[in-house]
């Protein structure tokens, strides 16, 4: 009695599932690129599923991976669409979705700090999100610093306008050199306020990384963050004090014709 080979009949059956699977299902199956680590200040690692990958400098980023630093480390991420994401130190940033065609972000803020810079939304239902156990920061095309820390997010805004909505749905909108927070499970109307210089300092200190030569790289100032920081330096007896030089000279202070020579609040 003849036998036939069962090959044919296991090929016919696998080609059988692999068409009844819709070819979307198919794509979502394989990894999706959000973008790449462009710098990295050891030690950082991705969290890819079960596995742990070392970031280096063109180190792919998926969607659903989870980049970790570590105490003093800190990674800059280019997003497919050219938004930059600057990671401090003893951070967490999940990136759940980077879909740079449709302009649509969303990032998980677990831990630590994060900075921002979003390109300008111009496509139908695109955004940009980062979200924080406490609450949600969305914006449109701009520049903007989050931090999650002892169970509250912090948000200041350097250009554009970011709107801030704790878990209960209440909303404001902060505008350049305007700050606000979010505490764990408080329904009340979060409240916007001018940032100190301190706070603009620190925050960009915070998460900017060194160039090659180990000078800091500039980061880039928004006109209204740039008014704010004139009003705040417009009272140089209060801020003066704190701004802290490199250098080992002391900083020179404009000749003012009201101020005797070496006054303190000149």
């Amino acid at each position: 009695m003849n036998m036939k080979s069962p090959a044919p009949v296991a090929l016919a059956c696998v080609l059988a599932v692999v068409i009844a699977i819709p070819f979307d299902v198919l794509a979502q199956s394989q990894p999706q690129r959000a973008g790449e680590v462009s710098r990295v200040i050891p030690a950082v690692n991705i969290a890819r599923g079960p596995k742990s990958l070392v970031a280096a400098a063109k180190t792919i980023v998926d969607w659903l991976d989870t980049v970790n630093t570590q105490p003093n480390a800190r990674a800059r991420v280019a997003l497919d669409d050219g938004s930059v994401l600057n990671i401090g130190s003893d951070s967490s940033v999940h990136i759940v979705k980077h879909d740079a065609g449709a302009q649509q972000t969303d990032l998980e803020l677990g831990l630590g700090k994060l900075r921002s810079q979003a390109q300008k939304i111009t496509q139908p239902n695109g955004k940009f999100e980062v979200h924080t156990p406490a609450g949600v920061a969305g914006v449109v095309g701009t520049d903007f610093y989050t931090s999650y820390e002892n169970n509250m997010m912090t948000v200041i805004v350097f250009e554009g306008l970011v709107r801030v909505c704790n878990l209960a749905g209440v909303c404001v909108v902060v505008k350049p050199g305007q700050m606000t927070t979010v505490r764990n499970n408080d329904a009340a109307s979060p409240t916007v306020e001018q940032a100190t210089l301190s706070t603009l300092t620190d925050a960009i200190s915070s998460t900017v990384l060194e160039g090659p030569s180990g000078a800091t790289q500039a980061h880039h100032i928004g006109k209204g963050t740039g008014i704010a920081l004139g009003a705040i330096l417009a009272v140089p007896i209060i801020v003066i004090p704190i701004v802290v030089t490199h250098g080992s000279s002391a900083p020179k202070t404009p000749n003012n014709p009201k101020c005797p020579t070496g006054a303190a609040a000149c």
